[in-house]
């Protein structure tokens, strides 16, 4: 029994001995320095442009209807008017629900970035804690304000940035050399 004792008692000593390694980083200057983070932003940004005028040309062509509308007016019907203001109508509301639907793409396709590039970057920072030893990575920002304070020399906000966007750039050329190798 007195031997159980004892070597719990090491084991808990042993166990209450183990240092524990804390870090934090920027988590706005991460997302805002990133490589993949501008990569991504101009993605959205391309597609929304691209979506955009598409509903654009719906919304000239609406446009150039109405001005024709207007401009024959007169030499239409009552009759005529009627059916013609609401075919308009039915063309204007489906331009808006096009709109709508184009700003849910473009907010749906957002939301896809930031989840693929908050999986990327939690993925990097387990791999980074493993091999600097750090048993905590903590995030913080300007909104959440995680570490009210924290020593200078425990951000590793730089030297996670630089690592990572190595690990992009040569994330990068091999996807670029995979492309070269497939004929098209």
């Amino acid at each position: 029994m007195k031997k159980v004792v004892l070597v719990l008692s090491v084991f808990f000593l042993l166990a209450s001995c183990t240092q524990v390694k804390i870090a934090y980083i920027d988590i706005d200057e991460v997302l805002k320095e990133y490589k993949g983070s501008k990569v991504a932003e101009t993605e959205i940004k391309t597609e929304s442009e691209k979506i955009a005028t598409e509903v654009e040309q719906l919304t000239v062509v609406f446009q150039q209807k109405v001005q024709e509308y207007q401009k024959n007016i007169k030499s239409l019907s009552a009759k005529a008017r009627q059916e013609k203001e609401q075919e308009l109508m039915q063309e204007q509301q489906q331009i808006q629900q096009a709109q709508q639907m184009v700003q849910q793409q473009i907010q749906a396709l957002g939301q896809t970035k930031i989840e693929e590039l908050n999986e990327e970057i939690e993925s990097f920072l387990k791999g980074y804690a493993k091999s600097k030893g750090f048993t905590y990575i903590l995030g913080t920002s300007q909104q959440t304000k995680t570490v009210m304070y924290g020593e200078k020399t425990l951000d590793v906000t730089d030297d996670v940035l630089e690592a990572l966007n190595d690990q992009y750039k040569s994330n990068e050329n091999k996807s670029d050399e995979k492309s070269e190798e497939k004929p098209e």
